[in-house]
């Protein structure tokens, strides 16, 4: 993992580097880089594939006190990531709330973005989504503190496959979402970050409602990737978000929760490369 210094604090983030196309993966809330290991290892082949750990609550490195941690603070902070790093023509992919941050970068500042692909994510009015998303979004009221004592929990398994926590998220990563949870449990300034992006999510519930309508205006292209039988994303938003794009085409990926990358990544990645 390399480090590098932007606003809000020190963000590490992997890069296979190469000369191929540049494919820019984001995670989700409490997720981190190890979400993609699986498209990573497919794609980096012929793409350089960079993968920032988001400040979402399983990062390493706490940002400063005063970051912006809201999505559209985040949705910033990514834009600075490309901007740093002189990464032009990209494609930016998204999954469960990184896909909220594709969508959210597309009105604030998708110049450096060639190609978009949102793979079973937030939309519409399912911000937080679902059970999952609705029950972490009001941990974010308890103070961090508290919210530590609350997570302390994850550590259990059983705890984790409840439809509450990574249960209706992933089929076969549980190995890889207990780890997620450890930075918080360590740092207190990772559970200060944590809460602060999560009251972020609360205060605005109709974001990407408003994010719905720039959609039209990204007219290159882009790729919708959903989990015919998603339970926290209805596949009936990926259709809506593959029809607001004028370039937009829809793949359903079978036998697969939200955490495509961890079900799927083949399919995903090959969803991926065939776009380009």
């Amino acid at each position: 993992m390399e480090k590098i210094e932007l606003s809000a604090g020190t963000i590490e983030y992997q890069d296979t580097g190469g000369d191929g196309p540049v494919v820019v993966l984001l995670h989700g809330l409490l997720m981190d880089q190890t979400l993609w290991e699986g498209v990573v290892a497919e794609l980096s082949v012929d793409h350089r594939c960079v993968v920032p750990v988001l400040p979402m609550g399983a990062h390493l490195h706490p940002m400063r006190e005063d970051a912006d941690l809201s999505p559209q603070g985040i949705t910033r902070l990514v834009a600075e990531f490309l901007d740093r790093l002189d990464l032009t023509n990209v494609t930016v992919v998204g999954n469960d709330t990184g896909g909220a941050i594709v969508q959210l970068l597309v009105g604030e500042d998708a110049s450096r973005v060639g190609r978009i692909v949102l793979a079973s994510c937030d939309a519409f009015d399912n911000f937080p989504p679902g059970l999952t998303g609705k029950t972490v979004v009001m941990t974010g009221k308890l103070s961090p503190a508290m919210f530590g004592m609350f997570m302390q929990q994850m550590r259990l398994k059983p705890v984790r496959r409840l439809p509450i926590a990574f249960g209706w998220l992933t089929k076969r990563g549980d190995k890889v979402s207990a780890g997620w949870i450890k930075p918080l449990l360590q740092q207190a300034g990772i559970r200060r970050d944590a809460v602060k992006m999560l009251r972020g999510i609360g205060a605005n519930r109709s974001l990407l409602t408003q994010a719905a309508e720039t959609l039209p205006s990204f007219d290159r292209p882009a790729l919708v990737v959903w989990a015919e039988k998603d339970r926290v994303m209805p596949p009936d938003h990926g259709r809506r978000l593959a029809e607001l794009l004028p370039q937009g085409k829809l793949v359903e990926v079978p036998d697969s929760y939200t955490l495509i990358p961890l079900d799927q990544p083949a399919s995903l990645a090959r969803a991926i490369r065939d776009m380009a």
